[in-house]
């Protein structure tokens, strides 16, 4: 199978753009290229590393994420996060365009890096990338997050292992995102002075911390959504 391409196109201005073309593999959901050659020193794992790190420091000299996104920050470095800016996201199905704000376009990108990215505690994000959905509104993530984690429980279960369908699970994983993403923002204020990379990983950790919080009173907002379901017979 071909690689899965979505590539962002941001214009900054007149006289500048920059483009994002990231190849996912098909089976593993990751990025199938790195960015190659020296690699920045906070880049190396032991580099304000994650408190939860679960990789083995003599097996990665580098943290897999922050590798992922070396070429974002460094790019991005002289960018204000209240900077207008265009942006294009094309994917094969389809091409979403916007007007936003740079941390905001940033953002979108950062998260589909981050989840592709090969950390073992944003793995559990690959399904919403593989279904990528850029400058998703609070609302939209809440559903895409609980409808993935719910359709992950069925194949746990068709496994023949107990299925979360409390999502006691999903809160656990972003409680320990947030650790993650903690960590990743004094990684990127020790590589840059402008503010842009930083507060779109910020926007990134209000997800994270809104999730375990909100859950259960997000989606009995959306309850009435699914009244037909909740009908004896369906069929009335």
């Amino acid at each position: 199978m071909k690689p899965i391409t979505i590539t962002y196109c941001f214009k900054i201005n007149e006289n500048r753009e920059e483009t994002f073309s990231i190849e996912l593999d098909p089976e593993t959901v990751e990025q199938v290229e790195r960015k190659g050659g020296s690699k920045p020193d906070w880049a190396r794992i032991q580099f304000e590393q994650c408190s939860n790190c679960s990789l083995d420091v003599a097996g990665h000299e580098y943290c897999p994420l922050v590798v992922s996104l070396i070429d974002i920050i460094e790019r991005f470095a002289d960018i204000l996060s209240y900077d207008e800016i265009d942006i294009d996201v094309i994917t094969e199905e389809r091409t979403i365009s916007t007007h936003t704000s740079a941390q905001n376009g940033i953002s979108s990108l950062m998260g589909l890096l981050m989840a592709t990215s090969g950390c073992p505690h944003t793995q559990f994000l690959k399904p919403m990338a593989r279904f990528h959905l850029p400058f998703s509104s609070e609302d939209e993530t809440m559903y895409r997050a609980t409808s993935m984690y719910l359709l992950a429980q069925y194949f746990v279960k068709k496994e023949g292992r107990d299925a979360d369908i409390d999502l006691i699970g999903l809160t656990e994983k972003y409680e320990r995102l947030h650790s993650v993403n903690v960590a990743i923002a004094r990684r990127i204020r020790a590589a840059i002075q402008k503010d842009a990379t930083v507060n779109a990983l910020i926007i990134l950790d209000v997800y994270a911390k809104m999730v375990p919080l909100v859950i259960e009173e997000a989606l009995d907002e959306i309850r009435h959504i699914f009244l037909p379901y909740l009908k004896k017979n369906l069929e009335e």
